[in-house]
């Protein structure tokens, strides 16, 4: 079954928007440095997910002469924003906002209010974030969670579960500290609590960008996708030796480029059928196998 993105964003665009008005409300309210860092981050959030929604709505562009295979890697360009995004405005903000309540500290007002308005938005976050597991556990086949996003090509999907855990993270931060602040009366807790979100939300960032770049650089298919195509074809009776199988992840699409001794043929046009024979059965079991590849070779020492 495959996971479906679109659910897993439309349901932390929705948590994030009214997460980010209530904690705005509460942050001016309270004077709270790490309910201010919480509604900025949730903005953020909120905007990443517009740009993974526009993102997957361009990959849908039909090919041209000019990008012939599409544009479905797109989605990588608009995933990277986001990790961009997540490091400068939630992360770097979030830290700075910390410092400069320990450089100009003022007491809280009203941290209970905070304290309610943060575990409303940990319950909201926490619907989120099953949105985003339940799509993922679709696909998961029985990997970890780290596991699947590290070999995820997924990358809208791996964005918003990498989000909903950063934000898990730092709503719980934000109520520590703000819990913290509220018993001592020490608003010092309040600006290290707004910190602490701030480099939970670096740490996620520069993961999801790492895992990107690779997207962005090249990728094959996922590992198993890949053992499974070049099973099917190893079993085909038409293909007598696979000397080498290439697959690039594009988008949700994958390039399967493949070199392979064939069986004995009575003519070129046997060939050519058989050529075809493989790939349309190897599509109709790979639907995202949207463009295959195929050339006949004899098999040689070179492994080009």
């Amino acid at each position: 079954m495959a996971a479906d993105s679109t659910k897993a964003i439309l349901f932390a665009l929705g948590a994030n928007s009214g997460i980010a008005v209530t904690k705005f409300g509460a942050a001016f309210y309270t004077g709270s440095g790490a309910m201010l860092a919480e509604a900025i981050h949730s903005v953020a959030d909120a905007a990443n997910q517009l740009l993974l929604l526009l993102g997957m709505r361009q990959a849908k562009r039909p090919e041209t002469e000019e990008h012939p295979l599409g544009q479905q890697r797109v989605v990588y360009f608009w995933a990277m924003m986001v990790a961009i995004l997540l490091f400068f405005v939630g992360g770097l903000f979030s830290i700075y906002e910390g410092y400069h309540r320990l450089t100009a500290s003022e007491p809280l007002r009203n941290a209970f209010v905070a304290l309610i308005v943060l575990g409303i938005a940990i319950v909201l976050e926490m619907v989120s974030l099953w949105g985003a597991l339940r799509e993922i556990r679709k696909v998961q086949a029985g990997r970890t969670f780290w596991r699947w996003f590290r070999e995820t090509r997924q990358s809208e999907l791996m964005v918003v579960a990498g989000e909903d855990i950063a934000a898990l993270g730092g709503l719980v931060f934000a109520f520590v500290a703000v819990l913290l602040a509220m018993w001592t009366g020490n608003p010092l807790f309040d600006a290290l609590g707004s910190i602490a979100v701030g480099v939970l939300l670096i740490i996620v960032a520069l993961t999801i960008t790492w895992e990107i770049k690779a997207m962005i650089v090249g990728e094959s298919a996922e590992p198993a996708l890949r053992r499974a195509i070049e099973d099917h074809i190893k079993a085909r009776p038409e293909v007598e030796q696979v000397m080498r199988i290439i697959t690039l992840q594009w988008g949700d699409r994958v390039i399967v480029a493949v070199r392979a001794k064939m069986a004995p043929m009575t003519s070129a046009t046997a060939l050519i059928a058989a050529i075809n024979t493989v790939e349309a059965s190897l599509q109709a079991a790979f639907p995202a196998a949207h463009w295959v590849f195929f050339e006949p070779d004899q098999v040689a020492a070179h492994g080009n």
